[in-house]
């Protein structure tokens, strides 16, 4: 069966400084990551793996090496494009949240749709489906509710929520367990799982084993090179299944691909 590739780094590298003050936060990374995969990105502090994952998130751009995503070298994209491409195909989901203090949860998730100048949508239309992502989450009565008003699992609920909301190609987390308690960092991954079995691809950076062994694949980072990759045997949860199709059969992800440009094909 051919592989789906959805990322893809050949001999990555990233250079910080110069001369004898130069550091190598990235030394030649291979890599692929298939459509609907759910991998953990691990490694020690300095390792690498944070400089990685911003790469991956289209934050930063490599100092040598390709890096494709849905076919496209976006290697070189400068800050324009990039941002395009970030706030179009991939959603985020950080440590501390990032939620806006004085907006409710509902316009919290609302707000990448305002950017979203591809998608001409009314503002009714963002607010259905703001809400229906929301109820997505388990947070259906609570959209009203200012972040402060929200425990640290809800808010990174929230998050979650706003990550979803322009139906990205991928999800990037860093480390979302890492404010919370372990029952609600296990009410949270819970989650993670079941949007992956609903055919979300998720990259997550976290130094935890017990949290990583919710994914199916990890990828270790040490000293800015790939130390291993291997599979995990993580079977998910299926907390949610993908629709079937008026033939019975499972629908997979829409195939897609970007351009500089930002459009979807």
């Amino acid at each position: 069966m051919e592989r789906d590739i959805l990322i893809e780094t050949v001999d990555l590298k990233k250079v910080y400084g110069e001369g004898e003050g130069q550091v190598i936060a990235l030394d030649g990374i291979n890599l692929q990551i298939d459509n609907g995969e759910f991998v953990a990105i691990m490694g020690p502090s300095g390792s690498g793996k944070s400089t990685l994952m911003n790469i991956l998130g289209c934050m930063d751009r490599p100092t040598e090496g390709k890096y494709i995503l849905a076919g496209e070298d976006v290697s070189e994209y400068d800050r324009t494009d990039l941002a395009q491409i970030r706030g179009q195909f991939l959603g985020f989901v950080f440590q501390s949240y990032n939620l806006l203090p004085r907006m409710t949860a509902l316009e919290n998730v609302m707000m990448p749709m305002m950017y979203h100048r591809e998608r001409r949508t009314t503002s009714e239309e963002r607010l259905e489906k703001a809400v229906e992502v929301l109820q997505k989450v388990g947070l259906g009565e609570r959209i009203d509710h200012l972040p402060s008003e929200l425990s640290g699992g809800q808010q990174q609920r929230v998050a979650i929520a706003r990550a979803l909301i322009n139906d990205p190609l991928v999800i990037f987390a860093d480390e979302p367990t890492g404010n919370l308690d372990s029952r609600s960092g296990e009410e949270l991954m819970e989650l993670l799982d079941a949007l992956h079995q609903s055919g979300k691809t998720i990259v997550m950076v976290t130094h935890d084993e017990n949290i990583a062994r919710h994914t199916e694949r990890i990828i270790h980072i040490l000293d800015g090179k790939l130390a291993y990759d291997r599979k995990n045997g993580h079977k998910p949860l299926g907390l949610v299944q993908s629709a079937p199709s008026e033939a019975g059969q499972t629908q997979a992800p829409d195939e897609v691909q970007i351009s500089s440009e930002g459009e979807k094909s």
